[in-house]
């Protein structure tokens, strides 16, 4: 798509990344209010997706991955402050978006809460660390930060991802050391929680909810499932 410009290009490409990373930010505020007040995200978004016109749907999710939506917009902001401009909108779905790890650690500390399970020493698979389903890219993955917090709270953390062999070497996480474990019958069984964070298509779900003790569902992959032991995040 030709332009003027090398300015405007990297401006269209700016726009597009703004675009969704404050859509997605306005869902995630939507998920968090609708949370408090016992109302299904998704059921809200699905209903008002069937407007043929006007509305354009957007997802919640644990957090932001990737090299583009959580980090670009944050360059056109610095570059604003050249202009004496404040870019509000940016820096407010950035704030939104970056709690979102924080809400699912919290929902899984609840949850271990409600079974009488402390988060303290407890087993925690952590599925999927790319930051986005059938990829192998963890650049900003929400997965790392989560786990980190949970290791902070004392959990026991383990992840699978048929894409991730190993998460090291990260710049906000140079200590952190992982290796992907296998997702088999008895390694389900033996966690307090499975953490689904990356829907990734591979991923036998029935089978994962048949051996999982509780499931704490950020991806809505249970959508339906009247199941005791899920609970959507």
């Amino acid at each position: 798509m030709p332009v003027s410009s090398t300015e405007a290009a990297e401006a269209s490409k700016l726009l597009e990344n703004i675009f969704r990373g404050v859509n997605i930010a306005l869902v995630n505020e939507m998920k968090l209010l609708f949370d408090r007040m016992g109302i299904d995200i998704w059921e809200v978004i699905n209903a008002s997706a069937t407007k043929p016109f006007g509305f354009m749907p957007f997802y919640p999710g644990p957090g932001l991955g990737g090299h583009c939506i959580p980090i670009d917009p944050f360059y056109l902001t610095w570059k604003a402050r050249e202009y004496d401009f404040s870019t509000r909108f940016i820096e407010l779905a950035g704030e939104i978006n970056t709690q979102m790890p924080y809400y699912v650690v919290q929902k899984t500390v609840d949850a271990l809460n409600e079974r009488a399970k402390s988060i303290k020493e407890a087993k925690v698979l952590v599925l999927g660390a790319a930051y986005k389903k059938d990829v192998d890219d963890i650049r900003e993955s929400p997965a790392v930060k989560i786990i980190t917090l949970l290791e902070e709270k004392g959990a026991n953390v383990e992840y699978h991802d048929p894409y991730i062999s190993v998460i090291e070497g990260m710049r906000k996480y140079p200590g952190l050391v992982k290796h992907s474990v296998e997702l088999s019958r008895e390694v389900l069984k033996e966690q307090d929680c499975v953490l689904v964070i990356t829907e990734h298509s591979c991923f036998d779900f029935s089978f994962i909810l048949e051996e999982s003790n509780l499931i704490i569902d950020t991806r809505n992959v249970y959508a339906g499932v009247k199941a005791e032991n899920v609970v959507k995040a």
